[in-house]
Order: structure tokens, then sequence, then C-alpha cells
């Protein structure tokens, strides 16, 4: 991802509303903040590829970062995660009047609607894609999620 790339990107996020952007790729990792009204400074972190490092200041910039190192993973979990598939805000139950899709202690199973992801006024029901007992719920109702981020632990024993 080049210099350009990455300026286009951070002004359509910009443009769009969303709190944090995050993108990771086999090299690289770009998270995007807005603010609100708060002074933004834009901080590139050269990664091995060519990212160059370069100071962006702008009164409407995000902040940006871009690291090579990829966050720790505990490797002794025995639990699997449901990860949002889409960037959007996160809904437990499909109207405020319902009950939630998914409770901790509910056994799922893999095509088992867990939660909405609304997208751009799209409301996208998200399946577990796991058998199993939910341990915990990772996020709070109506909350921005982002691509990849953990939703639900499950139990699959």
């Amino acid at each position: 991802m080049d210099l350009k790339e990455i300026q286009n990107l951070i002004k359509f996020v910009s443009k769009s509303g969303v709190n944090e952007v995050k993108l990771e790729a086999k090299d690289f990792k770009i998270t995007i903040k807005t603010g609100n009204g708060s002074p933004e400074t834009t901080i590139v972190h050269q990664a091995p590829m060519a990212i160059p490092q370069v100071p962006v200041m702008a009164p409407a910039v995000p902040v940006v970062v871009a690291t090579t190192e990829a966050d720790p993973v505990d490797e002794d979990s025995k639990y699997i995660e449901i990860k949002s598939p889409i960037i959007g805000t996160f809904y437990r139950k499909p109207s405020p009047d319902k009950p939630n899709f998914a409770e901790v202690g509910d056994i799922i199973k893999e095509d088992s609607v867990v939660c909405i992801i609304e997208a751009m006024k799209l409301f996208n029901e998200i399946e577990a894609e796991v058998s199993g007992k939910i341990v915990k719920v990772l996020v709070d109702e109506s909350s921005p999620v982002e691509f990849g981020q953990p939703l639900f632990l499950v139990d699959p024993s």
C-alpha cells in the first residue's frame, strides 16, 4: 500500500462518519481513528516493505498508525471467537422490544443468528459459524464494530 492509497483511505474514512477502522495485510497494519474536535495527527511507522514515514497535519484528518507487529494471541485459550465480518453497529436483538438473539450460557449451532450488524442502513444477521456454548459477549449493545473484531467467545466442547 503506497502513501497515496493511505491518504485516500484517510479521506474516505473521515467522510464516512465511522469512529475507527483497522486494516491488516500480510506485512502491515493500519488503524484509523477519527476524533471529535480534538487535534489530530497522522503517524505512519515505516514497514519493511515501502511505506514512507511522512507526518501529515490537517484539520479533518484522523489518526493513522501503521505497524508490522501483530497483536499477541493467547494460545492457551480454549474458546473460539465469533468475529465481525463487516464494519458497522452491533445489536444483540432484532428490535428494542425483542429478546437478545444469544445470551451467555446459550448453546448455539453453526447456523444460529447471534447478532445483527447495521452497515449503511442495512441490517445484516450474523451467524455463529461454530457450534458450542456462548461464554462471553465482548461488545456492548449499539457499539461500533470493526471488520474482524471479536464479538463473542464460544466454548466448542
